[in-house]
């Protein structure tokens, strides 16, 4: 059994600046559907990973293009004037590369798009011109979901041409009263005059075929749209099709069209993403596209799922003892595991179903779990406290980091959700800023415990004079949080406190005063460390930072010094990145340096000047010493990992597999064993 991590699918955006108009709301919309939505933490969306490629200037190209880093992978190529225009480009997305595990769709944005050659040579694009001007945020999901689904979720001949590797769509109606089937005619011809597949009723199974069993057939190949009319939940084969599309685990949405009232909601016909339209007749293209954009993205959600658990359980994440599903269990499912299959576990996606919906797992004898979360775990991390040292880094137009500033904040939620869900404390030194990481992390907080309906530990916040001087933001905060934070204010050192009142707020607008800053915040840092067990690291702005050194570098050499463990998320970007290069025994980056920190921080020379005078200035030189001394085996062994799982961590740019790695050897030193 190999341990190694290959996500089943991994999508690609290519784009010149010159077109972000076009470009940005597309790819908006896509994100928004196919990576998990921070404002979201605990919805049931997608979490496929997504990278980005382009630059801040129209005339130059990002430093690399898409890799194969998934078992498929997929690359939008956004094609224009732009691209056919400028030769860099041309030469740019033409080299790409094509393999068996490899798929390029180009995107025209206008009809100069559709000329490439080289590894666009014959490929047909879809055509974001053609698209009527409303409504373009629903052909952008519709289409490219479609194409996800047709390359990333199913196997298809290369030759093929569309319609045979297309989504099929169930339109499960009621025929009595109006509403169900007037919808499910609309759907249908819409659909008709798209490359997808469809079964609409009765009409379309053969004479002398065998009613139910034709039914049956299409149900188990197909996504179920249950167009839910005030009779549907009433009538039989209504029932049968939702019945028949569970036991075969297909993917089921509900369009909820009630006209007045529905004396029962038939219970099958839950635990599924539900979608509201208005009753009337005909139903609005707006709607029509809403409904199967919902069926394209739970069908390619319920396939990546699948997938996903079944390259955890081949890597050893999960056992396989357990029956894998792709929406939280239910009592006719877990029966059938347990007659049947003879299994008692069932493991399904992230995230973990609140408790009070799970007890009657155990009245049944089923044990119910996801990748990252069990509930025998509750308490394993009681004896830790944890600090985070995340923070935002700057973006570069995606020109070499490819990944979305979003995804650190995905990180963070999910580091707090897991880590305070076992019992862990959180250690976090941050600001108060609004949708700041602090904020970010302390809402996970609260949504957890109300969650897990139990006690959590308390978050210590940890803030530097003067950040808590600003007293209503304050006492705003400790109100909004009071049962999930806990404040701790640092004085101000006693070597830069004669002469500053207290309780002033002081800003850093002069060398004296980010000198003053720049000390405050190193007190904070060392108390802060010095309480903490474990510090976890991701991120971390390089420049236009408050200390004398950027925040998280200093964490991190504070935490070497004091031989705490650490784990160094390095692929995330910003400093732990270039930390990472280093200790890897890679060449110095260039923002590791007291040159490059003057040339890209304003009045950071004067800043220096005076820190070094009264000995408090940051020596990069001796920074850089201490990273290159480091050894893996000692940093690995101090997480509890072995060298290679820790590298692994190093460069990882999944956080499933971060979170798996960091989770597992933080298992071992708190209860010597993974």
């Amino acid at each position: 059994m190999s341990n190694q991590y290959v996500p089943p699918l991994a999508i690609n955006f290519v784009w010149n600046i010159a077109d972000i108009d076009v470009v940005n709301p597309i790819i908006n919309a896509v994100k928004n559907n196919f990576a998990r939505d921070k404002d979201k933490p605990f919805s049931r969306g997608l979490n496929i990973p997504i990278f980005y490629f382009s630059s801040q200037n129209p005339n130059e190209i990002p430093q690399t293009g898409p890799a194969s880093i998934a078992k498929k992978n997929i690359i939008f190529i956004f094609t224009s004037i732009n691209t056919t225009g400028r030769e860099i480009w041309k030469k740019y997305i033409e080299a790409f590369s094509k393999s068996q595990n490899i798929h390029i769709v180009p995107i025209a944005v206008d009809r100069n798009g559709l000329v490439h050659a080289g590894a666009l040579t014959g490929l047909n694009c879809i055509r974001v011109y053609d698209w009527p001007t409303e409504n373009k945020d629903l052909y952008a999901i519709v289409s490219l979901a479609h194409e996800i689904y047709r390359y990333g979720c199913i196997s298809i001949d290369p030759a093929d041409t569309g319609k045979s590797s297309s989504i099929t769509i169930f339109l499960s109606h009621a025929k009595a009263g109006d509403t169900g089937k007037l919808h499910a005619e609309e759907i249908k011809r819409f659909i008709d005059d798209t490359n997808m597949n469809r079964f609409f009723d009765s009409t379309e199974i053969s004479p002398g075929s065998q009613f139910n069993q034709e039914i049956e057939k299409s149900v188990q190949v197909s996504t179920l749209v249950a167009i839910e009319s005030d009779a549907y939940s009433s009538r039989y084969w209504c029932q049968r099709e939702i019945l028949c599309a569970k036991q075969h685990n297909r993917p089921i949405i509900v369009v909820n069209s009630l006209n007045d009232y529905e004396d029962r909601i038939f219970p099958a016909a839950s635990n599924v993403p539900c979608i509201h339209v208005l009753s009337d007749s005909p139903i609005s293209k707006r709607d029509i596209l809403r409904i199967l954009a919902a069926a394209i993205l739970e069908t390619v959600r319920h396939f990546h799922s699948m997938q996903c658990l079944e390259l955890y359980r081949e890597i050893g994440w999960i056992g396989s003892d357990c029956d894998l599903s792709a929406r939280p269990p239910e009592i006719r499912q877990a029966l059938k595991v347990i007659k049947s299959d003879n299994l008692k576990k069932i493991c399904y996606p992230e995230p973990p179903i609140y408790s009070d919906e799970a007890d009657w797992h155990g009245h049944v004898g089923i044990e119910a779990y996801t990748p990252l979360w069990n509930a025998s775990e509750k308490d394993c991390f009681a004896r830790q406290r944890i600090g985070i040292s995340i923070s935002d880094v700057q973006g570069d137009g995606f020109a070499s980091n490819h990944l979305h500033p979003d995804l650190l904040i995905r990180l963070a939620q999910d580091l707090a959700r897991h880590l305070l869900a076992r019992s862990a404390t959180l250690v976090y030194g941050g600001d108060l800023r609004p949708d700041g990481f602090t904020e970010f992390i302390l809402d996970e907080a609260a949504i957890l415990k109300e969650r897990i309906r139990g006690e959590l530990q308390i978050i210590e916040n940890h803030l530097a004079w003067p950040l808590y001087v600003s007293e209503p933001e304050i006492v705003s905060w400790r109100a909004r949080y009071s049962q999930v934070m806990k404040t701790k204010e640092h004085e101000i050192p006693a070597d830069v406190a004669a002469g500053i009142p207290e309780r002033l707020f002081l800003l850093p607008n002069s060398p004296e005063n980010s000198y003053v800053w720049s000390r405050c915040l190193t007190e904070m840092r060392e108390k802060s460390i010095a309480s903490s067990t474990i510090r976890i690291c991701a991120g971390g702005k390089l420049s236009g930072y408050k200390g004398k050194m950027p925040g998280v570098l200093e964490e991190i050499v504070l935490s070497l010094n004091s031989q705490k463990p650490i784990f160094l998320m390095g692929a995330f970007g910003g400093v732990v990145e270039n930390v990472c290069r280093v200790i890897l025994g890679k060449d110095v980056p260039e923002a590791l340096t007291e040159e490059w920190q003057v040339s890209h921080n304003a009045s950071y020379s004067d800043i220096q000047a005076i820190a070094k005078n009264h000995g408090h200035g940051c020596e990069y030189t001796e920074i850089i010493e201490l990273l290159q001394q480091q050894n893996i085996s000692d940093l690995a062994a101090r997480c509890g990992l072995s060298e290679q799982e820790y590298i692994q961590i190093m460069d990882s740019q999944f956080i499933d597999e971060c979170l798996h790695l960091m989770l597992k050897g933080l298992k071992i030193l708190s209860l010597g064993k993974p």
